[in-house]
């Protein structure tokens, strides 16, 4: 009789959920490492970090090309929505370099 008591107390003590607090830990581990994997595969580390500056071209040639750069902790986004064209205009000066490396401009005189 002591023997089907000790074997009834066994039974009593499983919890039938014990296995799903397991589940979930593994679930926890799995989401971690694909965050992980996530931010190291994009780069990502390097917008995080406050000390460098990045500068990344979204659909580069596109109509809807995104400039994203990043300088400190700030962050601009340029959305080059428009295509910049040639068009007629008028000579205004000319510009001249020296040797030692400095630009001169000198403008067209203006007829009255």
């Amino acid at each position: 009789m002591r023997r089907k008591r000790l074997i009834m107390d066994n039974d009593e003590d499983e919890d039938p959920l014990g296995g799903v607090a397991n589940l979930f830990d593994v679930a926890m581990v799995f989401a971690v490492a694909l965050l992980v994997a996530l931010v190291a595969s994009y780069n990502i580390p390097e917008m995080l970090d406050s000390s460098s500056d990045l500068t990344v071209v979204k659909n580069p040639g596109q109509p809807d090309m995104q400039v994203i750069i990043k300088e400190g902790k700030t962050i601009k986004v340029l959305n080059m929505t428009e295509e910049i064209s040639g068009g007629r205009g008028s000579r205004m000066g000319t510009a001249y370099r020296l040797q030692s490396g400095e630009i001169i401009y000198v403008p067209d005189e203006e007829e009255t």
